[in-house]
C-alpha cells in the first residue's frame, strides 16, 4: 500500500508551472493536495467493492486499488466548508457524526474545538426522527449527574451507589457528545456515510443537509455536500474534520463580528451630561442666567433720561408706576 501510495503521489503531484505564472489559489490548491496526499486520502477501496456512482471521482486504479482524484477532493472541500462557515455565521449547527473506531478521537476532539455536538459511539435510532425521546434519555442523565454533584448518592447503600454511578458513565459513553443538544441541528456531518446510514437515513428524512466524506465504495446520492476521500485512514479523517471545525469556528467569528456592529452605540457618562440637563440652573432660560443684565448697577443708568416722562413706559419701573395713576384717575 504504501509503495503505491508514493507511486501515485508522484502521478497525482501537480505539474511544475514557471514561478512567474502560478496564481495564489494554484498555491493554495497545490498546498492542500500535497496534505490530501501524505495523509493517504487518495487510497480508495479494492476495484472489487466499488460503487459505480462514485466513477466521476475516480482518478485511476493502481494495484487493484482505486485512487481518488484529489483535485475535486480539494474542490468539493472548499465548498463544504463554505457552506459550513455561513450556516455557522447564521446562527446554525452542525452536528458531527464517526461511530468507526477510526473516526471516533478525531471526531470528539474536533467537534469540542469547534463547540458542536458530536456522535462517536453509537448512533441511537430516532436521534433526529424522534428527538424528544431522546431529550428525555439525556435529561435523566442530567438529574443523575445533579444527585452526584449534590451528594445525595452518598446517603444510598454502596451497591446503589456503584450502579448509579455506573449508569451515569454508560449514559455519559453513547450521550455526553449531545447532551446539550436542546434542538436538532442545522445540519449533519459524516465520516462514514455507509458506516452511519442510519444517521444519514434520519437527516434525510427530516430535511436536514448532509455534508459527508465518500470514499470509493460509498452511495453518495443522499449526501448534499460531497467530499471524496479516503475514510479508512486516521490522518485522512482527522484532516478533514480539522476542516471542517476550522470552518465552524471561522463562521462563528463571523457571527460575532456582525453582532457587535449590530449593536447600538452606547453614550458615555460625558456624552450624556452634554446631551442633557439634570439641574433646575440648566433649564433656565440663557438670559436669565446673564447675572450682568438684571443687576440694579444696571438699571441705575437706564432710570436717570426718563425722570420727565416716568408714564411713557421707558422703563420697568416707570411702567409699574403710571399704570397705578392711570387707574386711579
Amino acid at each position: 500500500m504504501q509503495g503505491a501510495g508514493e507511486t501515485q503521489a508522484d502521478d497525482l503531484s501537480v505539474p511544475e508551472r514557471p514561478a512567474r505564472g502560478r496564481k495564489e489559489e494554484d498555491l493554495a490548491e497545490s498546498s492542500s493536495i500535497k496534505q490530501l496526499l501524505e495523509a493517504g486520502a487518495h487510497f480508495g477501496h479494492q476495484t472489487s467493492r466499488w460503487h459505480p456512482r462514485m466513477k466521476t471521482y475516480i482518478f485511476t486504479q493502481r494495484n487493484g486499488i482505486h485512487i481518488i482524484d484529489l483535485q475535486q477532493t480539494v474542490t468539493m472541500l472548499q465548498k463544504a466548508c463554505d457552506y459550513v462557515r455561513e450556516l455557522v455565521s447564521n446562527d446554525g449547527t452542525i452536528l458531527f457524526v464517526g461511530t468507526k473506531k477510526q473516526a471516533m478521537e478525531a471526531v470528539q476532539q474536533e467537534a469540542q474545538r469547534c463547540g458542536m455536538s458530536y456522535v462517536n459511539v453509537r448512533w441511537l435510532g430516532g436521534m433526529l426522527t424522534n428527538f424528544g425521546t431522546i431529550q428525555g434519555r439525556i435529561d435523566y442523565l442530567v438529574r443523575l449527574e445533579d444527585r452526584k454533584s449534590r451528594g445525595e448518592l452518598d446517603r444510598l447503600p454502596k451497591k446503589e451507589i456503584m450502579q448509579t454511578e455506573k449508569e451515569i458513565g454508560r449514559l455519559n459513553r453513547v450521550m455526553g457528545g449531545f447532551k446539550e443538544m436542546t434542538e436538532l441541528p442545522t445540519a449533519v456531518f459524516l465520516v462514514d456515510p455507509t458506516k452511519d446510514k442510519i444517521a444519514l437515513a434520519e437527516a434525510k428524512r427530516m430535511g436536514i443537509p448532509v455534508v459527508a466524506i465518500v470514499d470509493t465504495n460509498c452511495d453518495p446520492t443522499d449526501v448534499d455536500y460531497r467530499i471524496p476521500a479516503n475514510d479508512d485512514a486516521i490522518r485522512a479523517i482527522r484532516l478533514i474534520c480539522s476542516k471542517i471545525a476550522d470552518a465552524v469556528v471561522e463562521g462563528k467569528a463571523a457571527r460575532q463580528a456582525a453582532e457587535e456592529m449590530a449593536k447600538p452605540e452606547v453614550s458615555t457618562p460625558e456624552d450624556l451630561t452634554q446631551s442633557y440637563s439634570f439641574g433646575p440652573e440648566e433649564t433656565e432660560p440663557p438670559v436669565q442666567a446673564s447675572a450682568p443684565l438684571v443687576t440694579p448697577e444696571a438699571k441705575a443708568p437706564r432710570a436717570q433720561p426718563a425722570e420727565g416722562a416716568a408714564g411713557e413706559g421707558m422703563t420697568p419701573e416707570g411702567a409699574s408706576a403710571a399704570e397705578p395713576t392711570s387707574q386711579g384717575g
